[in-house]
């Protein structure tokens, strides 16, 4: 192999390289930014979760004075109501189950990149 040759193959192994450094660094990036933004929807969802569960025990004692009083039409909104409010727990908690898998794999992508493992 000629001098030139070998300079030209040093020239693009060396390129080579630089490009695989720079897709890595953006890969890390991005990752981060979703374990950022997965971390931000978990939050939003437990606070999701805590509210429900204070309207759902704001609405269970409406529903039991509205029986003590007899007030059925009002039991029955009641009952609607507590219904909604464990519909919304319910999709919460797996936006939570979700949202928690996806840190999980963030994490593993994130360690995976910097460290190689």
């Amino acid at each position: 192999m000629t001098r030139f040759g070998k300079t030209m193959a040093a020239l693009a192994l060396g390129a080579s390289l630089g490009l695989s450094t720079v897709a890595v660094a953006q890969d890390v990036k991005h990752d981060r930014q979703d374990l950022r933004h997965d971390r931000k929807d978990l939050r939003h969802d437990n606070r999701d979760r805590v509210h429900d569960r204070r309207d759902l025990a704001q609405d269970r004692a409406q529903l039991r004075q509205d029986r003590r009083n007899g007030n059925k039409a009002a039991a029955r909104a009641q009952m609607r109501d507590i219904r909604a409010d464990k519909r919304d727990l319910r999709h919460d908690r797996r936006d939570v189950r979700h949202d928690r898998r996806d840190v999980r794999h963030d994490r593993r992508d994130v360690r995976r990149d910097v460290h190689g493992k």
